[in-house]
């Protein structure tokens, strides 16, 4: 389980754990005999573009090759079954890249493009000596969820009894407000929220339900906002 370091209202803050929460699945996939069905990965080919026209010269030749026979397919490879991946950058020749420079296209909202810029590489913001805030900027539940697109959802865990009475006591404060906060970084709480070094930034809203000795403390993460479209004059 990661971790987070995160502040309450009463500027006290803690290390806790958090955790995605992947709903149950209600029905199952089996076989015509009963048996469970099992996703399996298989190398389906080998060979790339680049290396056929290499070979072959040209797309014509490309094109005659397949016809008679089955160059794209290596007989050793093809077939296997795949039980783990790693992702790998090729260059135009099919040979690995080394030292990578991840470029961001920022686009207008016709599509044209409106600039290049490296890709952020920004460190990971959430378990810091810096802990997330408490804006004091409150949302009603309705108006959220009419505002913004959370992407993703996490539920804040205790890792001890004394952070079980932390993110309880914060669970209850909010179930009472019957509102979302907005957490993020800085000493305001409104900087952006990095899960993942180099990942993208995202604005953080905290949910809290309580229900006797129990609670539930989520953490929404939204990057996209819905804005009203101007009138036409």
């Amino acid at each position: 389980m990661r971790g987070i370091r995160i502040e309450n209202v009463k500027k006290r803050d803690a290390e806790v754990g958090f955790a995605s929460q992947r709903p149950k699945r209600t029905i199952a996939m089996v076989l015509p005999d009963g048996d469970a069905a099992t996703n399996v990965k298989f190398v389906k080919t080998t060979a790339d573009m680049a290396g056929l026209l290499a070979e072959y010269g040209d797309l014509l030749g490309v094109a005659e090759a397949l016809e008679l026979g089955d160059p794209e397919i290596d007989m050793e490879l093809v077939g296997r079954p795949v039980r783990s991946t790693h992702k790998l950058y090729l260059t135009p020749e099919g040979t690995p890249a080394y030292r990578v420079t991840l470029t961001q296209v920022v686009y207008n909202p016709d599509g044209t493009e409106r600039e290049r810029r490296d890709l952020s590489k920004a460190e990971s913001n959430i378990n810091t000596e810096a802990p997330i805030t408490w804006s004091g900027r409150k949302f009603a539940k309705s108006e959220a969820v009419r505002r913004f697109v959370f992407t993703k959802s996490y539920q804040l865990r205790h890792t001890s009894g004394l952070s079980y009475d932390f993110l309880y006591d914060m669970a209850k404060t909010l179930q009472e407000e019957d509102a979302l906060m907005m957490v993020g970084s800085g000493s305001k709480g409104t900087g952006p929220l990095i899960l993942t070094t180099g990942g993208d930034p995202y604005r953080g809203f905290l949910e809290g339900r309580v229900s006797g000795d129990r609670y539930k403390l989520i953490i929404h993460l939204t990057n996209i906002e819905l804005k009203t479209l101007p009138k036409e004059a």
